[in-house]
């Protein structure tokens, strides 16, 4: 990088300062700055500025930032392929979509844009030439003269694909007088109506629910493809085959992506470099598997040197044009230190927002919208002046020294810049608060809306029936609200106020299945007691395990950046938010040296095997030995094949040891990792079996957790000694969920789908011989494979003679449970390597196997398999870029019970990216929490519900610790009518939800961050659910505070404490009364609202006083 720097100030004669890499506010704020130029004493005429990050998740979160801070500028985003180069697999054609759009406005003669951001990747490869895209686009407008069939012709011609539903980029549909259209690099597919050979109308839809959400007046169709043919060639597109990899075959010649940019200047990562030659010794390894036959089956890339510059042009091209890099020693002087993990972030934020007001500059509040304008709330109070509300950077250089501004953007974190300070919402609130990635995690095993008829449990009664909520009239000065209508055995009835509805917790649908205790009885209390107790003992046992684990001590791994950076390149694709906050969590865990114990949870499909795969390299690369253990034999295969993929160019053996493994193999992998010859193995429990010793384990990977059994983990658990574990799972016992969330366990949450991955479609049906024909044989048409899964072995040859007479061309794979495990083990792995058409297994695929390729599902007698079987089975299709159909079937002569249909249906209804979570809990609901708790829990677990037996756990675990762990919760009465009312939220399910969800709330920023769920779900709030989220803040602030109770009126308010608790010394007011736990502020007061202000206060007033004497006893 000094180099480079060295070489663009002899070319121009004033270099610029390098600007900093983070935050990333701060580096659109110095991209800014350089676009701003004019020239004099600067490199002339550098338009557009190029920014080329480090890798490419990035793009998207620099080009909002800078949309916002610059409303006006052109930005475009150029992304890398998302596939492997010289790979068998295509490209997206989202991706691609995008890059030709780019390309085409490139080639125009209009001004060039203000800025180009992408990859080192990106620039590496050789795209057409700019005259190839002069007419490689299709634009319409109403009024528009229309041929459906030549405009469906033309956008075949640029890669799109004839489907019979399009919800996926690059598709095409005629549907009479509608053409359907998904644009390549949009996000959202539309429809052209038309009549008389005229459009008449352009309207975007919504591709899940397929309903319009708006009109276009002119839509602009780009190539989906980077073959652009020319109109009667006889070459013909082959979609998804890998075909673009010999792209120079289809031109004269081609180009680099920086010879349409001319007078470009170039802004570079630091990190950009390394990963470029990661990226090209990837290019090297593929050519030499092509060059020894191992590359490629579809036998159309060829060798790549007309597609990708060499490492060494690259270098020469990006050093000629650099005029500025991005450094993290750039952003040393640029953060807020002053907030960075301060114990009382709003004390520090006051503190800082006098200090730089007082040092006359210029204030910017950020955030996005409901974050934004609490920082705007405190702010305003602090400074006591307005906030000047604006809509971009150029406003803040013209404001007036010591200024409040706010300006709404996604920022991560505040920075200094310019003279001013930008202070984002995310510094103050967390990262619910930050605009990367979702707004707050869905965390697994969620609870189950509680319907009328659901078995209930309440907290000091016992098991009831929950039979709706109920209107309650204003009585007095209490204003009307609902009330839980609950009935015990002998009929007898409980109103419980939606107000205390947090001790009521959902057992169950099926109020036949358990036995109601007496409204009066005894019986329940003896239960809880038995189970707190019971509890209490798991939770010592559970600490105790921690403990000895952190206080074990051991040696810090801590992998050479340049390997890992060589190693991520092999990935292929962009990492999700949350699977680079697992990659760089799990680093930090093994260099900390203490113990790792993280679990990652996510749904299927979600990435959590890359995460694996990043730590067993750390492990590896550090010196140490590493094991993957998996829960079935051929999931133990298939991880051996990505693996040896995978860590091939470094020359590490990988090894397996399982059942299929031959006894000398055995006898050798054991030595192998006993004397530490054998580095990297991977394999079922065995490999924690007798006779299995390790030189130097240094990490241990459990798959699949929640397939092995308690006493099966507690063995690989004794494997991995004190060392570092990592757990994958999509679906966690609740125990093992648990201790993650209070801290005995660290948690990462994959909760954000890759990319290209789509909800996969689900229909329930009878089985009919046509649509199963029709469904195998159009998926083998568009080159993908089928699998056909039946519930026992004994179905397979019945179901085998079905398909011979419905599909005999398919080739139809066998894989089940009573074949020889070799056998089994090869049908099943061809089938993955892409031989076979059709796989007809039983449910033992339903762990892991990855076959990019298949896409369609068909599960016979569905209403056999659990709910969770079926997601998990689900997962096997869609992994591609593809959407993934599975259908549900029974025989129509003998159809599902009611329940059965309940549990397929519940699946048709849960088809949204991430539903396993959901999914887990309606199963756990359906069908019993078995054994999902852990054997010796799930007694307890049945004895006072799932979501009951979860509290009491936390608050096991909390007094074990030593922590607050008393169930209590502030009364508070005000004269606030805090409520949901019906009209703003109509169904009784969701609004006792969310009355459930905020009183069991124990933080602000918990509270905040569902204000904005519910504003975005429902609209803008009322003034009664403003007012019970009000409540909702004080009820956190007299937890925090011990406050036992708050009331007030019109003449003032009082705080009661709880028993016990002391408080700082107060200042001396005439209006304040600190005596025997009570706090008393005399102050007249009429409007409810006024009154929740001044309530505030008095808890401010209590707090700082809390503090004071935390001092004084310090």
């Amino acid at each position: 990088m000094a180099e480079r720097r060295r070489k663009a100030a002899e070319r121009s004669p004033a270099p610029m300062e390098d600007a900093p890499l983070v935050p990333i506010g701060a580096l659109a704020v110095s991209l800014l700055d350089i676009a701003a130029q004019d020239g004099s004493g600067r490199r002339a005429s550098a338009k557009p500025v190029v920014h080329v990050a480090r890798d490419a998740r990035r793009l998207d979160e620099l080009a909002q930032v800078l949309r916002t801070l610059a409303p006006a500028a052109e930005i475009l985003v150029y992304p890398e392929w998302d596939c492997l180069p010289l790979d068998h697999a295509s490209p997206s054609r989202a991706t691609m979509g995008l890059r030709a759009a780019v390309l085409r406005r490139l080639s125009t003669d209009a001004s060039p844009p203000d800025f180009v951001i992408t990859t080192g990747p990106a620039l590496a490869q050789r795209v057409p030439p700019r005259e190839t895209w002069a007419d490689a686009h299709v634009s319409l407008a109403a009024g528009d003269r229309i041929d459906p069939e030549a405009i469906t012709a033309t956008l075949v011609r640029l890669g799109y694909v004839v489907d019979e539903r399009v919800d996926e980029p690059g598709e095409v549909a005629i549907r009479g007088r509608t053409i359907e259209v998904f644009p390549a690099d949009a996000s959202r597919p539309s429809r052209i109506e038309h009549a008389d050979g005229r459009v008449t109308a352009i309207r975007v839809y919504d591709p899940i629910t397929q309903r319009s959400v708006g009109d276009a007046g002119r839509l602009v169709i780009d190539p989906a493809t980077e073959i652009v043919l020319a109109e009667g060639s006889e070459d013909r597109l082959r979609p998804f085959t890998g075909q673009e990899h010999a792209l120079a075959r289809f031109y004269p010649n081609l180009v680099a992506p920086l010879d349409y940019l001319p007078d470009a200047g170039l802004v570079v990562e630091e990190g950009a470099s390394v990963r470029a030659a990661a990226f090209f010794e990837q290019i090297d390894e593929a050519r030499a598997l092509r060059d020894a036959g191992k590359g490629s089956r579809n036998g159309v890339a060829g060798r790549g040197e007309d597609l990708y510059l060499s490492h060494a042009a690259w270098t020469r091209a990006v050093e000629a044009r650099t005029i500025m890099a991005a450094t993290h020693a750039a952003a040393e002087s640029v953060g807020l230190s002053g907030l960075a993990g301060a114990a009382r972030p709003a004390a520090a934020f006051a503190k800082l927002l006098r200090a730089q007001l007082k040092a006359g500059r210029r204030i910017v509040l950020a955030g996005q919208s409901l974050p934004l304008r609490r920082l705007v709330r405190e702010a305003s109070a602090v400074a006591d002046r307005a906030v000047r509300l604006i809509d971009g950077w150029a406003e803040v250089a013209a404001a007036a020294p010591g200024e409040l501004l706010a300006l709404q953007v996604p920022l991560a974190a505040g920075f200094h810049a310019d003279g001013a300070t930008v202070f984002a919402a995310a510094d103050l609130y967390g990262p619910d608060a930050a605009p990367a990635g979702p707004a707050g995690h869905v965390l697994p095993l969620c609870e189950v809306d509680l319907r009328p008829g659901d078995v209930a449990v309440d907290r000091d009664r016992g098991l009831c029936v929950f039979e709706g909520l109920e209107p309650v009239a204003s009585v007095a000065d209490r204003p009307a609200t609902e009330a839980l209508r609950l009935r015990f055995a002998d009929d007898a009835v409980l109103m419980v106020p939606v107000a205390q509805a947090d001790r009521i917790w959902r057992y169950g649908s099926e109020p036949a299945a358990v036995t109601l205790d007496k409204l009066d009885g005894g019986t329940w209390a003896r239960r809880r007691l038995a189970a707190e107790a019971t509890l209490a003992r798991t939770a010592r046992h559970m600490l105790e395990t921690a403990r000895e684990r952190r206080e074990a001590g051991v040696a810090a791994i801590r992998p050479p950046a340049r390997e890992m950076e060589r190693f991520a390149a092999g990935f292929g694709f962009p990492p999700t938010h949350d699977q680079a906050a697992a990659f760089d969590a799990v680093l930090t865990d093994l260099a900390s040296g203490s113990p790792m114990d993280r679990l990652v949870c996510g749904d299927v499909g979600f990435g959590k095997t890359e995460v694996a795969l990043r730590a067993l390299a750390a492990a590896l690369f550090a010196g140490r030995q590493a094991v993957l253990i998996a829960p079935t034999t051929v999931l133990a295969r298939q991880h051996a094949e990505t693996l040896r993929r995978r860590f091939a160019r470094f020359g590490i053996e990988v090894a397996q040891l399982s059942r299929l493994v031959s006894p000398a193999e055995a006898k050798r992998v054991k030595a192998g990792l006993a004397d530490g010859t054998v580095r990297l193995a991977v394999g079922t429990h065995a490999l924690a079996g007798r006779g299995v010793a390790y030189a130097d384990l240094g990490l241990t990977v459990i798959d699949e957790e929640q397939r092995f059994g308690v006493k099966t983990k507690a063995d690989l658990r004794r494997l991995a000694g004190g060392g570092h574990v990592l757990t994958l799972t999509a679906t966690p016992i609740p125990r093992t969920l648990q201790s993650a969330l209070v801290g005995l366990q660290s948690l990462s949450i994959l909760s954000t789908p890759p990319a290209l991955r789509q909800p996969v479609r689900t229909l329930v049906a009878g089985f009919d011989p046509d649509a199963v024909q029709d469904a195998l044989v159009r998926e083998h048409r568009r080159g993908g494979q089928s699998f056909v899964v039946c519930p026992r072995i004994e179905d397979i040859a019945p179901m085998a003679e079905r398909l011979r007479a419905l599909v005999p061309d398919l080739d139809v794979v066998v894989a089940h449970g009573g074949l020889k495990p070799a056998e089994m083990d090869e049908a099943m792995v061809r089938f993955a390597d892409g031989g076979g058409d059709v796989l007809l297994a039983t449910a033992i695929i339903e762990s892991g196997l990855d076959v990019p390729r298949a896409n369609t599902m068909l599960v016979w007698d569905a209403a056999k398999f659990g709910l969770a079987q079926l997601h998990q089975l689900r997962g096997r299709v869609g992994r591609g870029q593809r959407r993934g159909v599975v259908h549900l079937l029974f025989d129509p002569a003998a159809p599902p019970s009611p329940a059965a249909e309940q549990r397929m249906r519940a699946l048709e209804a849960m088809d949204r990216l991430g539903a396993g979570f959901a999914i887990s809990a309606r199963d756990l609901d359906l069908r019993g929490a078995g054994d999902l708790v852990g054997e010796d829990q799930a007694g307890h677990a049945k004895l006072v519900g799932l979501g009951l037996y979860r509290h009491l756990l936390e608050l096991a675990l909390r007094l074990a610790k030593g922590e607050e762990a008393e169930d209590w919760c502030p009364e508070i009465e005000i004269g606030l009518p805090g409520a949901i009312p019906a009209d703003y939220v109509p169904e009784p399910e969701i609004r006792l939800s969310l009355y459930t969800r905020l009183l069991r709330l124990r933080d602000v920023a918990a509270i905040e961050a569902l204000a904005g769920e519910v504003e975005d779900r429902f609209g803008a709030p009322p003034e009664p659910v403003a007012a019970l989220f009000a409540l909702g803040r004080l009820r956190a602030a007299c937890r925090e505070l011990s406050v036992a109770r708050l009331n007030g009126g019109p003449q003032g308010l009082a705080a009661d404490l709880r028993p016990g608790v002391k408080v700082g010394p107060m200042p001396a007011c005439e209006d304040l009364v600190l005596r025997d736990g009570r706090v008393v502020l005399r102050r007249p007061v009429s409007e409810p609202a006024e009154r929740t202000a001044l309530a505030m206060d008095l808890l401010d007033r209590l707090r700082a006083a809390c503090a004071r004497g935390a001092e004084r006893a310090a």
